[in-house]
């Protein structure tokens, strides 16, 4: 029997004063305080006032997670295998296979109604969407499967050939269009990310959808509406999949727990990236199946929504002062990283800064390389 969700309320982050003081002190500390303290003149202040981004109250585990919430994983070389072993029900009808924090794993969801079953996500490469696919049969006893990805990145998308013939791929257009446009760099870009992913992308061939879609889709598996819905943001092609009768979401990398957004390329926006949380809030959520990380509550959306906020507002008060990209890297990579020391993706904080600041200034993305 898989084990049931439980929601364990513990503090995985500093309060607001803690967080406020961090920050200002680390300022002090590296000389930088003039620069950045707005005064009467129109100098930049760093006060957070008001930021919980780094403090996430209540965030739900499965029961034998006993993981280091303080430490900061970075694993070197990892092995990118979804373990079908430690699927549980976050939901009546609901089963995630949970990522465990490995790096190029997501979090894997099966979706059940009475006359269908929805895969949500893939794994990475055929293999690991072999196993999926094994315990979504298990799970659906007959019952026709669909499939869906939450964007096209290889974690998310890459292990669909496993499906064909089994599953009907359903896909927004967007995202369609965009895996048609950069699956085929991602499959060489993700091969540099070391020998066992470069492993698991051997042989990867890219799928076409069955059926797509623009905007919003209602899927109706038996008794139990699926909504899909448009959501870009990290990508140009990212998708919600939405559970209404459980209000739960599969969010893909829009939200991720204790991590810093990931803005890899020119098509993510950090505008759009506020704007969609805001949406995702305002479904009240009661369970939310992040890409990678831990399922928690609504308390991933807004802590993510308020750092990138935070983010914007630096950013936005560093260029009026007329600092360029590269001295707002220099100044928030090291006080950011402070001030949320148990978040991860550390190194996407000046991808982050890279987009934040070409929306202030209205130039083009400099993103840095990889």
């Amino acid at each position: 029997m898989m084990p049931q969700y439980q929601v364990t309320v513990f503090p995985t982050a500093p309060d607001k004063a803690r967080l406020l003081f961090s920050f200002v002190f680390l300022i002090v500390a590296l000389g930088l305080g003039n620069a950045c303290t707005r005064q009467a003149d129109g100098e930049v202040s760093p006060n957070p006032s008001g930021v919980a981004a780094g403090q996430v109250s209540a965030v739900a585990e499965r029961p034998d997670d006993d993981a280091d919430e303080s430490a900061i994983t970075e694993p070197v070389d990892p092995v990118p295998d979804v373990d079908e072993s430690l699927a549980f029900q976050v939901a009546t009808g609901v089963t995630v296979i949970p990522d465990s924090r490995i790096a190029f794993v997501p979090n894997i969801g099966i979706i059940e109604g009475s006359e269908s079953v929805l895969i949500v996500d893939t794994g990475l490469g055929t293999a690991n969407g072999k196993r999926v696919l094994m315990l979504a049969r298990k799970i659906a006893d007959g019952r026709k499967l669909y499939l869906t990805t939450t964007h096209f990145h290889p974690e998310h998308n890459f292990g669909a050939s496993a499906f064909e013939g089994s599953a009907t791929l359903v896909l927004n257009e967007a995202q369609a269009i965009e895996l048609r446009e950069k699956g085929p760099d991602y499959i060489e870009l993700f091969k540099t990310f070391g020998s066992q992913v470069e492993e698991r992308l051997e042989g990867t061939t890219l799928v076409e959808p069955d059926r797509t879609y623009s905007g919003t889709m209602t899927l109706d598996l038996g008794g139990r509406e699926v909504i899909l819905r448009e959501i870009p943001a990290h990508t140009r092609g990212d998708q919600l999949v939405y559970v209404p009768d459980q209000h739960l979401i599969f969010t893909g990398d829009i939200a991720e727990t204790r991590f810093f957004p990931i803005m890899p390329d020119a098509d993510s926006s950090a505008v759009r990236w506020i704007g969609v949380l805001q949406q995702l809030e305002a479904l009240e959520p009661k369970i939310v199946v992040p890409g990678h990380g831990a399922v928690g509550s609504e308390e991933i959306l807004s802590a993510l929504r308020e750092h990138i906020e935070f983010m914007r507002d630096r950013v936005q008060a560093l260029v009026a002062t007329g600092y360029d990209q590269q001295a707002i890297t220099d100044l928030l990579v090291p006080a950011i990283t402070a001030v949320y020391p148990n978040w991860d993706n550390q190194e996407f904080v000046p991808f982050e800064i890279a987009i934040l600041y070409a929306e202030a200034t209205g130039n083009a993305p400099q993103l840095p390389g990889f």
